[in-house]
């Protein structure tokens, strides 16, 4: 005869170890709620309850022996133990006229007590004696059902067992989910980011058929890592994600775990996880991760119970524990603009194995972030959108979103019909400058000194043979403290450059203070951002890119953070020695570049002061007005 009893099932230790952790903290938060509610119900009893039942004067039963001798009882009702009645206030002005009292400690023993009542003519009665098993009902079990009610409250809203921090919802994670029908962001949606949706697409593909993956062994990933600048579409990018692949998608931010209660944190990690598997296919995305993710190893920590440090250890216990099954994938995506904090176990293989790397779009990138940003704004018929992504090299996706939106508010502040390439133009002074401030009145020296300022770095600008074509030049105030300014249109996006192009931009940016010179013969502290600009440059040059023949190809620059351009000054490695070539190389080249532009200055006197006169008179020209002051060259 054939045995049909199945094999009873092995039971897995992660899912045992995982069912004692929660019912150890479901012990924990059953032990704490009972002696907190000890406590809070004799608090209760004796501090709150007491004094609300009982309103009288409580006074010594010799007190009132003798308060009923002198006829100040007025009536009584007695009790087992206890005598409660009202006696005559001794201040008759006052308000009532009797008073409340009560003595305890009155027994049997007393039996003359009823004559002496009589005697003094206070009108008595006699009180039954309560029911004990009411008394007790009303000051014990009442209490206790109460507090037993509100902990299977408190214990449904802590997640079955998740501890004091899901009190009234505080270790709730306030991750936002987004149904895949509601997400409404496609690739479409995104420009400039070519590269990083391929290797979204990768992701795509694992959420939507991750049986094609899993039949040859893969192994479905299980995060991604978006690393970027401020406002290069990161969260952009992850909504996409979630959008072309239609599934659910949980938002939420590193600083929502930290909180200043203990283990609020990793309550909601794990609440935040366990939302995530049962909407699974789906996507968490936790943006700015640095707020939980710093490295561990930074700073010497006194203590182990640190909360952002438990917060870290649950996310990562949670990346670890994702069911990643054939059938129901899940994948966490994150963002960061620092990267070179987070802690070398958040970024090993196995937690988030992609690392997607977007940055600022180049100049076919910029076209289709214009195209996709101008769709509800009104454009002139004129409106060459290729043109206006070459003038805003370096900028992020959302600082061109910022210049098209200002530039449809330029155009009905004037009252125009459509947006033109003009108001682009003003909008990006407005967004890099600041707004103008031509009620700033500067006297005739000042505006003069102005002008030949700003028309050296546009001759310059225009002479050096590596220098960006000039745009605009103005010498109307801003309100980001400029009286002035130079703006270059690069023809196209560089990745490197040459040491000649470095020295041209050098000489650039001293172009203004060696007009002053040349002219004026003395030089004013408008230059002092140009100066700050040209010996860091310098410095890179020295200690970076080894343009020095003195110092050769070794790099002495110290420690940076370069994701962002902050930079962390190290130099206890360098001789004294080094650090005096090191600042006389910089001094010699900012030095060579300053001489040249007055040399250049020198030799084209007569352009400059066409220029400045073009400038006195209209205050703002475009970069036409600069060949035409060079003339025929």
């Amino acid at each position: 005869m054939a045995n049909n009893q199945k094999p009873i099932k092995k039971p897995d230790p992660e899912e045992e170890k995982k069912r004692q952790e929660q019912m150890r903290r479901q012990m924990g938060f059953s032990v704490s709620y009972l002696i907190v509610g000890l406590v809070v119900l004799w608090l209760l009893q004796e501090f709150v309850l007491s004094p609300l039942l009982v309103q009288a004067t409580e006074i010594p039963y010799s007190e009132f022996k003798t308060k009923l001798t002198a006829g100040q009882i007025v009536r009584v009702t007695i009790r087992e133990n206890e005598i409660i009645g009202e006696m005559k206030n001794p201040t008759p002005d006052a308000t009532p006229a009797t008073l409340p009292f009560e003595t305890v400690g009155f027994t049997s023993s007393d039996p003359k007590l009823v004559e002496q009542l009589q005697e003094a003519g206070v009108s008595y009665n006699f009180a039954r004696p309560p029911s004990p098993i009411g008394s007790f009902i009303f000051a014990y079990i009442l209490p206790l059902v109460l507090l037993g009610g509100l902990w299977y409250l408190m214990y449904r809203r802590s997640g079955a067992g998740g501890g004091l921090g899901g009190i009234f919802g505080v270790g709730k994670s306030k991750a936002t989910e987004v149904k895949p029908e509601d997400v409404g962001v496609t690739f479409k949606d995104v420009g400039g980011a070519d590269e990083a949706i391929a290797e979204l697409q990768e992701i795509i593909q694992f959420l939507k058929s991750p049986d094609q993956f899993a039949k040859l062994g893969g192994r479905i990933p299980k995060g991604v890592l978006l690393v970027g600048p401020p406002g290069t579409g990161k969260t952009l990018l992850a909504k996409a994600t979630a959008g072309e692949a239609h599934v659910s998608f949980f938002e939420t931010s590193g600083s929502e775990f930290v909180e200043m209660f203990v283990g609020v944190g990793a309550a909601r990690v794990r609440d935040l996880f366990e939302q995530a598997r049962k909407a699974a296919p789906a996507i968490v995305f936790i943006d700015e991760i640095d707020a939980i993710g710093q490295s561990r190893a930074g700073a010497l920590r006194l203590g182990g119970n640190d909360e952002r440090e438990q917060t870290l250890n649950q996310l990562l216990s949670e990346i670890d524990g994702f069911q990643t099954s054939a059938a129901t994938p899940v994948i966490i995506m994150a963002a960061t603009n620092r990267p070179e904090v987070l802690d070398p176990a958040l970024l090993r293989a196995g937690r988030f194995d992609r690392q997607i790397a977007v940055g600022n779009p180049d100049l076919t990138g910029r076209w289709q972030i214009l195209k996709i940003h101008s769709k509800g704004i009104k454009l002139a018929a004129d409106f060459d959108l290729e043109r206006a992504a070459r003038m805003t090299p370096g900028f992020s996706g959302a600082d061109l979103a910022n210049v098209m939106n200002e530039a449809a508010l330029l155009a009905a502040r004037r009252h125009a019909d459509a947006v033109t390439l003009d108001d682009f133009s003003s909008a990006i002074e407005r967004v890099v400058a600041g707004l103008e401030k031509k009620s700033r009145v500067m006297n005739e020296d000042e505006r003069r000194t102005v002008a030949y300022h700003e028309s050296g770095h546009a001759l310059i600008a225009e002479l050096v043979p590596h220098g960006d074509p000039v745009s605009k030049i103005s010498i109307v105030p801003r309100s980001r403290g400029a009286l002035g300014y130079t703006m270059q249109m690069p023809t196209e996006d560089r990745y490197l450059l040459t040491m000649e192009e470095l020295q041209d931009r050098l000489a650039v940016m001293l172009g203004g203070r060696a007009a002053e010179k040349v002219v004026c013969g003395e030089i004013s502290t408008g230059a002092s951002d140009d100066i700050m600009r040209a010996t860091e440059l310098a410095r890179r040059m020295v200690t970076e890119f080894g343009m020095s023949e003195k110092l050769g190809t070794v790099r002495y620059a110290g420690q940076q953070l370069q994701y962002l351009g902050g930079t962390v000054e190290d130099n206890s490695s360098l001789s004294q020695e080094t650090r005096q070539i090191i600042d006389r190389e910089v001094q010699r080249i900012v030095t060579e570049q300053y001489e040249r532009a007055q040399n250049l200055l020198r030799e084209h006197r007569a352009a400059l002061e066409t220029l400045t006169q073009l400038l006195l008179t209209k205050e703002t020209v475009d970069g036409s007005a600069v060949k035409e002051a060079l003339g025929s060259r």
